[in-house]
């Protein structure tokens, strides 16, 4: 087989650690196998919310990195807002923090008007310029953006309009404007205007759109006017859950791993335990990652902040081990107008992790499609409190085997494999 290259436009990659590298360093794993050379282009010296020097390990020997510098305004978003210069800025908060500040609304004024269609925007022209060079120089077969942020999609426009035969796939991992904070930039009528038509422009000219859900694809088919978008989920990697482990958890624990934002508060859930705390049920609440102060204020307003520990951004392979040993993980679905359309990545490991599942949510969305097809995975509504307790009363019973199948269709191999038949496709 004639060795095929594919050039992935991924602002995250290791060491930068969380949610947003996991899907394309999990592809670029499998791609190799499949016929196909990544070569990946990332900055140098990216913001990122959190370091996994843990993943490093997992790049594929044959995988190519391609790094340049990039200038991010961070650092005077820090000076203004009062941040030291070493705390990190987490996307999807849009107000981080007791209650927003003058200076940070005037920042996400900024954020959202001058800095279209994100804060990585002054890296387009200069990776434009840079990877033109490279292309003259190096054959590749086909060009995959990914984002967010969105401004990886503007630079493989501008590579697109320069070198047409290429074929580009442009990935989304979120939406664009209607992702959920959108609302929340405080747009003017201009600056909603270049952010949707700079949208559209790359739905336009993209050869393929993949999402990573079907509302979403129906969202993007709506604006695009094109009935070809094609759904690629996240997934799970078999080969991070192949250590055996001692025994679960002597507790009954419900563990959440990834960003907890105030739109993702489990309100239903801290109710419901307020409640099993006043019969005497016993329980430790594990959140894992970046919590907004909105979620623990509530907790600790129901007299449960003994029960609840929030543990800082530790790496994936020790996440996963805490995910395999509780009783009970915890999907709580942003309640936002998007939210039929969200499906965390941590779905797909919880499900490769074989434990009870705890969703918050609507079953008509996405995340309860699939839940429906796993054992022991349940869903409530927002409000659905004796709903909550009933299942958490029913998972403290359950023993110790969750279940045994294999969900052989979320694996990252079998979702590489889609892929390379859509490269293929070109």
């Amino acid at each position: 087989m004639m060795e095929k290259k594919v050039l992935i436009l991924s602002y995250y990659w290791p060491p930068a650690g969380g949610g947003g590298v996991q899907r394309w360093l999990k592809f670029t794993k499998y791609l190799p196998d499949l016929g196909w050379t990544p070569i990946v282009y990332t900055p140098s010296n990216g913001e990122t919310a959190a370091y996994d020097e843990s993943l490093v390990a997992q790049i594929h020997p044959s995988v190519q990195v391609i790094k340049t510098p990039i200038w991010e305004p961070y650092e005077f978003y820090k000076k203004f807002i009062g941040k030291k210069k070493e705390e990190k800025v987490y996307s999807g908060f849009i107000a981080e923090g007791k209650k927003q500040t003058l200076a940070q609304k005037i920042s996400i004024f900024i954020r959202g008007n001058f800095f279209i269609p994100d804060a990585r925007c002054f890296w387009i022209k200069p990776s434009i310029k840079y990877l033109k060079g490279y292309l003259r120089e190096h054959h590749v077969d086909a060009i995959v953006s990914t984002g967010p942020p969105h401004s990886m999609h503007r630079i493989a426009l501008g590579l697109k309009k320069e070198f047409p035969h290429i074929p580009w796939i442009a990935d989304f991992r979120d939406p664009w404007t209607h992702i959920d904070f959108y609302d929340q930039l405080q747009l003017t009528p201009i600056a909603d205007y270049m952010h949707k038509s700079q949208e559209r422009e790359v739905l336009k000219y993209a050869d393929k759109v993949v999402t990573v859900s079907w509302s979403w694809a129906a969202d993007f088919k709506r604006i695009s006017k094109r009935d070809d978008i094609v759904v690629i989920t996240n997934g799970y990697d078999p080969a991070d859950f192949e250590t055996p482990i001692d025994a679960l958890d002597s507790e009954f624990t419900i563990t959440h791993v990834g960003s907890m934002n105030e739109d993702r508060n489990p309100i239903v859930l801290w109710e419901a335990l307020k409640k099993l705390k006043e019969r005497g049920f016993a329980f430790k609440v594990k959140l894992i990652g970046q919590v907004d102060f909105a979620v623990m204020a509530y907790a600790e307003r129901l007299g449960l902040k003994d029960m609840v520990e929030h543990i800082p951004f530790i790496p994936h392979k020790e996440a996963i081990l805490l995910l395999r040993k509780s009783k009970v993980l915890l999907l709580p679905i942003n309640d936002t107008p998007n939210q039929a359309g969200v499906l965390p990545g941590k779905l797909y490991e919880y499900i490769g992790a074989n434990r009870p599942i705890l969703c918050i949510g609507k079953d008509t969305g996405d995340a309860g499609r699939i839940l429906k097809e796993i054992p022991n995975a349940e869903m409530c509504g927002y409000e659905e409190v004796d709903t909550c307790i009933s299942i958490l009363e029913k998972f403290s019973s359950l023993d110790e085997q969750s279940r045994s199948h294999e969900f052989e269709k979320y694996s990252r191999k079998s979702l590489a494999g889609e892929y390379a038949k859509l490269l293929y496709s070109f």
